[in-house]
C-alpha cells in the first residue's frame, strides 16, 4: 500500500478471532488498513475478541467485526449490506483473507466404533472451508467493493495433497480451496487482482488440537522443520504482508509454502522426541 493510503483501504478477515485470522488483521491494522473481521463466537470467547478489536484501534484505524457464521448466506448477504453502507458503496476492500477452519473430522471407512460421514458433514465442510471463497468474493466483487489490484488469501495446508487420519473432508476441501483460488485468479486478472493459497506448516491453533492426533503431528513438524520449531501465526500474517505491497500482485494464481521448509522434509530421524 502505498503512503496516504493510511486508512483508505479495508481488509476483509474471514475468522479473524483466532490463528491466523487474528494475526493477519493485526498485521494489516499496523500496515494502516481498516479492518472487517467476521467470527464465530460464543460469550465466553467474547473477551478474546474485544481484545483483537483494542489491539486493530490502537494501531489508529477503523475496524467492524460481526459476530455471525460466515458460511451462512442470509448473514453473509447482510454483512455485505453493511460494509456497502459504510464504503458509501466505494471500492475500497483492498485485501480479503479467507481462515474459515470448521469442518467435520470423520473416516470415510469407519471401523467398527467410529462413525463414518455422513453426506450432510461432506457438504458442510466443502461449504465452510472451500466454496465460502468464491461466494463472499463474488458479493464483494458483483457490489462494486473490491478495490483495483487486490489480494485474496486462502488457507490450505499440505492436507492437500496428503492423506491425514480423520482429515478426510477437509482434505477434499483444501484440495477445492486451492482450485478456487486458482479459477478466481484468472477470472479477476483484469482488475489487477491476485489470488493465492497459503500453506502455514503444522500451526499450534485451536483448529489444529481438534484434530485426532494433533500432539504426534506438533512432534513430528518440531522435528521435520529445518528452522526448528513450529509455523506461528505470525509467520503467516508477515507473509501476506509482504505480498500486499506492490509487485505483489504478480504473484497469482499460486500455492505459496510458508512454512519454513517443513513440506520438503521426508526423513523425520532427525532430532529428539519433545517432552510435552
Amino acid at each position: 500500500m502505498k503512503s496516504g493510503d493510511h486508512q483508505k483501504f479495508w481488509a476483509l478477515i474471514l475468522g479473524a478471532s483466532s490463528g491466523f485470522g487474528e494475526a493477519t488483521a493485526i498485521k494489516l491494522a499496523k500496515d494502516g488498513y481498516n479492518i472487517f473481521g467476521v467470527h464465530l463466537d460464543r460469550q465466553a470467547t467474547m473477551p478474546n475478541v474485544e481484545r483483537i478489536i483494542k489491539e486493530i484501534k490502537n494501531a489508529g484505524v477503523d475496524v467492524e467485526f460481526f459476530n455471525a457464521n460466515a458460511a451462512d448466506e442470509i448473514k453473509r448477504k447482510e454483512i455485505i449490506t453493511t460494509i456497502k453502507s459504510k464504503l458509501n458503496g466505494k471500492p475500497l476492500v483492498k485485501v480479503i483473507l479467507h481462515s474459515l477452519a470448521f469442518g467435520t473430522l470423520k473416516p470415510f471407512i469407519p471401523s467398527s466404533e467410529e462413525q463414518a460421514i455422513t453426506k450432510a458433514q461432506m457438504e458442510m465442510t466443502l461449504d465452510v472451508m472451500a466454496h465460502s471463497l468464491v461466494y463472499w468474493t463474488q458479493d464483494i466483487f458483483m457490489n462494486g467493493l473490491l478495490a483495483p489490484s487486490s489480494r485474496i488469501f486462502a488457507m490450505t495446508s499440505s492436507g492437500s495433497h496428503t492423506s491425514i487420519p480423520y482429515y478426510g473432508a477437509v482434505s477434499a476441501a483444501k484440495a477445492s480451496l486451492e482450485s478456487h483460488c486458482r479459477q478466481l485468479a484468472v477470472e479477476l486478472g483484469s482488475t489487477g487482482a491476485a489470488v493465492n493459497a497459503i500453506m502455514a506448516g503444522v500451526t499450534d491453533t485451536p483448529a489444529l488440537r481438534k484434530i485426532p492426533g494433533n500432539r504426534e503431528m506438533i512432534e513430528i513438524a518440531y522435528r521435520k522443520n529445518p528452522h526448528g520449531r513450529l509455523t506461528e501465526p505470525e509467520d503467516i500474517a508477515k507473509v501476506i504482508s509482504l505480498l500486499c505491497k506492490d509487485g505483489g500482485e504478480w504473484i497469482s494464481g499460486s500455492v505459496i509454502h510458508a512454512d519454513g521448509g517443513e513440506d520438503i522434509v521426508n526423513f523425520v530421524g532427525q532430532g529428539k522426541p519433545i517432552d510435552f
